[in-house]
């Protein structure tokens, strides 16, 4: 007698239906290729990597610039986005900090952002006798003070 708990699948897996009727999965030459998109079948003598209209492929050899410019994903942002979604500007806030902190009297780190007007006025004034180029380094720092077209300051 044979025990209805103890029953094995058949070798080729369930069958839905009528026997013979549907697709025989894990057959040989059945199913996509690797690299190939589901539903396309391969063709003879084409390699399957690094063809156009394909969703994967191999990847771009290192210093090639991708499909989306040198740094990526965002050719509107190609610094990267702040977590507002806000392009980031290609300064750094840091070397703008340090250098409005260190010799801001001359007006360096507004030079450097591109506020020229501004940088002329801190050089005149000797950066405020100095207190104009502490707050203003200061500012810069924690993230106040964007670029001239509005973009944050990157890390």
């Amino acid at each position: 007698m044979t025990d209805p708990f103890d029953k094995q699948p058949p070798p080729d897996g369930p069958q839905y239906g009528a026997p013979g009727t549907g697709p025989q999965y894990g057959a040989p030459g059945t199913g996509p290729q690797y690299g190939q998109p589901y539903g396309q079948q391969p063709v003879p003598g084409q390699q399957p990597f690094a063809q156009p209209g394909q969703p994967y492929g191999q990847p771009s050899p290192f210093g090639t610039p991708g499909p989306m410019g040198p740094y990526g994903g965002d050719p509107e942002a190609p610094y990267g986005r702040d977590p507002f979604g806000v392009p980031l500007s290609d300064k750094s806030k840091l070397t703008a900090g340090l250098l409005q902190l260190l010799i801001g009297s001359l007006g360096i780190g507004r030079f450097y952002l591109g506020y020229t007007t501004i940088g002329v006025l801190q050089l005149v004034t000797c950066g405020g006798c100095g207190v104009w180029a502490l707050i203003d380094g200061i500012l810069i720092l924690i993230g106040k003070v964007p670029d001239p077209q509005g973009r944050p300051l990157r890390d």
